[in-house]
């Protein structure tokens, strides 16, 4: 059993491997200590672990839109969206912030990042709230959009989500609910940032209605399936989707370092595990299996959402983050696990009454 579920993991230890060879590298060259060395080693391996930890319920997520796809579009999804992951997100993306924030090219941003490492986070400190509210927004309508789904059969907190899901059939309720959270959270911010931020949210949600028309243009599917069953469109979503939860580790990241090689190292490992998850949450069936395991990671998501939105107004540890989410997730599992008890016991015992 052990064996079986390790073979999902190959690719993911041998770039661990490979990243942690990688780190002492760049540890040795920028240190030239063995103690830096050992020091940048261990960040690698704990920006990994945070990685992973923010990203289960990525994966959870990924997975139940994954196992809709046509088998050709969960290969290119794996294969090619792992590398757009990986490269785009956890590499290029914090370049290009910063390019775009200084003002020069991108090569720029990169010799920025490796002479003089503390003005990059400077700059990637000062763009925060901007993403904050873009992927906070996004990630938001995520959320929302399972809970407000009036086909969702299966309830986790029963009296609440089913109140939510038969509200849920007036379309556009989950949008008039995001606008009503976004205008209540910038009555928090300075009258100078709050328009800032209504402005990088609104483009958040304009991102997720377009991509989900696109996923609709693109797949040729109806509303209800926007976000899967499809190909091109589908994979979108789930790109978008990946970058939203990457918005929150890239920049707390950089409160353990300040060198964007380690974080792309650090990252990049913790990014191959959620594949790996997510390669085996699809083909061990594990979501149909754990009836509310999907909620908890939309749970997870909702409060990431809220995280994002607070943390320009206040500072709030990556421990936490991720600690409530696995906390979520965790709960939703146990609760499965009772009512796949309690199922069995109803089943055993209905023979006999009969």
């Amino acid at each position: 059993m052990a064996h079986g579920t390790t073979r999902y993991f190959t690719w993911a230890f041998a770039v661990t491997a490979l990243g942690l060879l990688l780190s002492v590298w760049v540890g040795w060259s920028f240190t030239g200590t063995v103690q830096g060395t050992l020091g940048i080693f261990l960040i690698s391996l704990i920006l990994a672990a945070l990685e992973i930890s923010l990203s289960f319920d990525n994966a959870i997520v990924n997975a139940n839109v994954l196992k809709r796809m046509s088998p050709v579009w969960q290969r290119r999804f794996l294969t090619w969206g792992i590398l757009i992951a990986v490269f785009g997100m956890r590499i290029i993306f914090p370049v290009a912030i910063v390019a775009i924030a200084a003002g020069t090219g991108p090569w720029s941003a990169v010799v920025l990042a490796a002479e003089n490492p503390a003005e990059y986070a400077r700059i990637m400190d000062e763009a925060h709230p901007d993403i904050a509210a873009f992927g906070g927004t996004f990630l938001l309508m995520v959320a929302l959009s399972f809970f407000f789904d009036p086909e969702k059969e299966d309830h986790w907190l029963g009296g609440l989500e089913k109140f939510v899901a038969r509200h849920g059939a007036t379309r556009g309720t989950d949008m008039l609910v995001t606008v009503a959270v976004l205008l209540g959270v910038s009555q928090f911010f300075p009258e100078a940032e709050a328009g800032r931020f209504l402005t990088m949210a609104m483009w958040g949600l304009l991102t997720y209605l377009v991509v989900h028309a696109l996923g609709e243009v693109l797949d040729s599917r109806g509303p209800e399936t926007v976000a899967a069953g499809g190909g091109l469109g589908a994979f979108l979503y789930l790109e978008m989707l990946d970058a939203s939860f990457s918005f929150d580790g890239v920049i707390g990241a950089f409160a353990l370092t300040q060198n964007l090689f380690v974080i792309a190292i650090g990252l990049g490992i913790g990014a191959m595990y959620v594949r790996s998850m997510t390669i085996m949450l699809v083909e061990k069936g594990t979501l149909s299996e754990y009836r509310f395991l999907e909620h908890g990671a939309f749970y997870a998501i909702l409060v990431l959402a809220v995280i994002m939105f607070l943390q320009p107004l206040m500072h709030i540890p990556e421990v936490v983050t991720g600690g409530l989410g696995i906390a979520l997730i965790a709960a939703a599992l146990m609760s499965s696990i009772r009512w796949n008890r309690k199922k069995i016991a109803l089943d055993a015992a209905a023979p006999e009454a009969g």
